[in-house]
Order: C-alpha cells, then structure tokens, then sequence
C-alpha cells in the first residue's frame, strides 16, 4: 500500500475527489505542515498553527500509480493561488504536496515543472515538502460529502 498526502485548500472536495479514483483504498482528512501538536479545527482555522488542510491517501499502486494522483492534484484546484483556494484564504489552505519519500518528490518536481507551461503567464505556487506528522481531523470531518449529499462542497 502508498500513501500521499496533499494540500490543496477545504480538505472536504479533496478528500471526495480522491476517494473516486480507481486504486484509492482511503483518504482521510486532517492538519499537517505546521507546528502544533495535535491541531483542531478552529485552531487552523484561525492560522496559527501553520498546518495545512490536507489530506492523506491510502492507494494501491498496482491499480494507480503516485504520478496519476499528483496529476488529480494539480487538475483539482488552482496550483496558482498563494494561500487560497477560491474564497478560502488563509495558510491553512496552500497547495501543498507532502512527499513520504525521495521518489514521491521527484515524481511531483517532474509533474510540476511539466504543468508549469499550462499556467503562464502565472507560476504554479505549490510547495513541494517532506511529509509531517498527519493529524487526523475530527470525525465530522471525515467522509463530508458522503454525509452531505447535494450540498456544495468547497471550492471543488
């Protein structure tokens, strides 16, 4: 099993959209990036924790590689946006993409430097870090979309 984590703004249409890809077993929404221990909601919300609302994926890469779900992070939001996706705006929301390994972070520098052109005249603002410990958000968090249905989720 892999894993991947990304960032790219409200974890809830990030999670539902990875969650329909062929070969994503899991995706979880939570914090990472930042420097508090066991962040909460309104704690990122208010910006001062320095984490990220991300997701973390689980997938099987028999079935889907970690090229393809770099791919599905760039085509879901606007890699362009410096802390913001849409009307969210505030740290918590960069696009990020946490890379568990120095294969994953070549895998995404080669993705993204690929895209770069499709952007211009704006540059992709996406960082490329080291995976952190993942916070695992709270529960009505989890599965947003699934819980409720027809309901706009984000930006996405």
């Amino acid at each position: 099993m892999g894993k991947a984590t990304f960032a790219a703004g409200c974890f809830w249409g990030v999670e539902a959209s990875f969650l329909s890809v062929p070969g994503v077993l899991d995706a979880t929404s939570g914090y990472t990036g930042g420097h508090v221990e066991s962040p909460t909601y309104e704690r990122v919300c208010d910006g001062t924790t320095g984490h990220a609302e991300a997701v973390e994926i689980s997938y099987d890469p028999e079935k889907v590689s970690y090229e393809t779900l770099v791919k599905k992070f760039f085509a879901l939001h606007d890699p362009t946006q410096m802390n913001r996706q849409g009307p969210d705006v505030g740290e918590q929301y960069r696009s990020v993409i946490f890379c568990h390994s120095e294969e994953q972070k070549e895998i995404a520098e080669k993705v993204k430097k690929e895209l770069a052109s499709q952007y211009l005249p704006k540059t992709i603002a996406t960082s490329i870090e080291s995976a952190s410990i993942f916070w695992k958000a709270e529960e009505y968090h989890q599965r947003y979309a699934e819980k409720n249905p027809g309901r706009v989720v984000c930006h996405i």
